[in-house]
C-alpha cells in the first residue's frame, strides 16, 4: 500500500524488519492506516487514580551490569511505559515521538484479547463447550485438517495443523496470510486456512500460529452475530471505562477482524485491560466470563520438555526461567516489543509499547527482568 506520509512504512518492509527507526516507531503508532479497520468504541471514561512513586531505587541485573529504569526504557527502545499497582498508576511515561494520547499498536496481544472474548460468549451461551469441535461453529472447515479439533486446542495453539509463522520469509504462511490481508479478499485467510496440512494428532504439540487466531475471530463472529470489535466494545470496552476508542485490523472492506493482530489503542486502555484480567473478568460486580476461566486461560497447559509455558493464547511466565517473583503471572506478548503483563498475586499490571527493531529476538535482554524488578520495587516501597 502507498504511504500517506514519508514516514509511513510499507507492511512488507515492516514485517521484513527493515524499517528505519523514526519510520518503525512512527508505523506501529499509525498501523491503522495500513488497512482498513473497524472501531472498538468507547463510552464514558473511568480515570485511572494516580498515585506517583520514586522509581530512582529501582536496580536489577541484566547483560552482566546493573541496570535501573533509564536503561530499560533506553535500551528496549520503549515509546509508553504505564505501570499500574492495586488499580493505580503509579508510573507512566512515552517517548519516541509518542504522548497519552497515542494509539500503539497491539501486534499479537491481540490474540490474548481475542482468545479472553471466547470466555466472555461461553459466559453468555453463545458457545457451548470449549470441546466442540470447530466445524460446529464455522462448517468450511469441516473438510479440512481442522475438522477434528477442538476450541481449546485452538486457543492451546495445540491443532496439530501445519504452520510457518516466520515474519521475515516471504514464503512463509505467514507472510502468505499477510499478503491475503494486503489483497483485501473476503474470507481469503480463512481460505488459507482450510488448505493447510495435518502435521500432528490434535493436542500433540504447540505451534504458534497467527493464523488460527483468525479462526477465533470468525468463530467469534458466528457465534455472536456481531463483529468481534463489536464486542469487544459491548462487553469489555465500554464497560471498563476505556478512554478513547481503539481500532482493529480488518482482512477487507467490512470483512472479519484479524484477529491475531492489529489492534490499536492507547496504552493506559491496555493496562485498563490488564487491569479486566487482574479482577477475573469481573466489572462493576459482575462476571463477564465463567468463574475460574481466566486462571485457566493463564494457566500452562500440558506440554513436552522443549515447549514454551502458553495458555488460552496468554504466556504464563516461567518462573524456572525468571525466578519466583512472577508466581502466577502472566504475559501478552506482540512484536516489536509490545507487551501486557498482569501479576494477579501482587495486584501489577504493566503495559509497554516499543519499536524494537526486528519482529523477533531483538530484545537485549528479556523483559521479564525488569518487569520482576518493578514488582520487587512495588513491593519494597509499598
Amino acid at each position: 500500500m502507498a504511504s500517506s506520509t514519508p514516514l509511513l512504512g510499507d507492511v512488507r518492509r515492516l514485517y521484513d524488519g527493515q524499517l528505519l527507526p523514526d519510520a518503525l516507531a512512527y508505523t506501529l503508532r499509525h498501523v491503522d492506516a495500513l488497512f482498513p479497520t473497524r472501531e472498538v468504541a468507547a463510552a464514558a471514561t473511568k480515570p485511572l487514580p494516580e498515585r506517583p512513586m520514586d522509581w530512582s531505587g529501582l536496580r536489577f541485573q541484566a547483560l552482566g551490569r546493573p541496570m535501573d529504569m533509564v536503561d530499560y526504557l533506553c535500551l528496549q527502545r520503549v515509546a509508553g511505559l504505564v505501570v499500574l499497582h492495586r488499580g493505580a498508576c503509579v508510573f507512566e511515561t512515552y517517548a519516541l515521538g509518542a504522548d497519552e494520547t497515542s494509539c500503539f499498536t497491539s501486534m499479537s496481544m491481540a490474540k490474548s484479547v481475542a482468545a479472553t472474548l471466547v470466555g466472555v460468549a461461553i459466559h453468555e451461551g453463545l458457545i457451548e463447550d470449549l470441546d466442540d469441535l470447530l466445524p460446529r461453529y464455522l462448517p468450511e472447515l469441516a473438510a479440512s485438517a481442522y475438522a477434528g479439533v477442538t476450541i481449546r486446542q485452538l486457543l492451546w495453539m495445540r491443532s496439530g495443523v501445519g504452520w510457518d509463522e516466520t515474519y521475515t520469509d516471504p514464503a512463509s504462511h505467514r507472510r502468505q496470510m499477510l499478503d491475503a490481508q494486503l489483497a483485501q479478499q473476503p474470507g481469503a485467510i480463512l481460505r488459507l486456512m482450510a488448505s493447510l496440512p495435518r502435521v500432528a494428532p490434535p493436542g500433540a504439540r504447540f505451534n504458534y500460529s497467527t493464523g488460527e487466531t483468525h479462526l477465533v475471530g470468525a468463530l467469534l463472529r458466528h457465534a455472536t452475530g456481531m463483529p468481534v470489535a463489536q464486542y469487544l466494545s459491548e462487553r469489555i470496552w465500554q464497560p471498563c471505562g476505556m478512554e478513547a476508542s481503539a481500532h482493529w485490523w480488518l482482512e477487507s472492506p467490512d470483512g472479519l477482524e484479524v484477529a491475531g493482530s492489529g489492534l490499536s489503542a492507547r496504552l493506559r486502555d491496555f493496562a485498563r485491560f490488564g487491569q479486566y484480567m487482574l479482577a477475573g473478568g469481573v466489572v462493576n460486580g459482575r462476571p463477564t466470563v465463567p468463574a475460574g476461566f481466566v486462571s485457566e486461560a493463564t494457566r500452562a497447559a500440558a506440554r513436552q520438555a522443549n515447549e514454551s509455558p502458553y495458555g488460552y493464547m496468554w504466556w504464563p511466565v516461567d518462573t524456572a526461567q525468571f525466578g519466583a517473583v512472577h508466581e502466577g503471572a502472566y504475559l501478552a506478548i506482540g512484536i516489536f516489543g509490545q507487551y501486557l503483563y498482569v501479576h494477579p498475586a501482587k495486584q501489577v499490571v504493566i503495559a509497554q509499547a516499543a519499536a524494537l527493531p526486528k519482529p523477533r529476538f531483538a530484545n537485549p535482554f528479556p523483559v521479564e527482568d525488569f518487569f520482576g524488578a518493578v514488582v520487587q520495587h512495588l513491593a519494597a516501597v509499598g
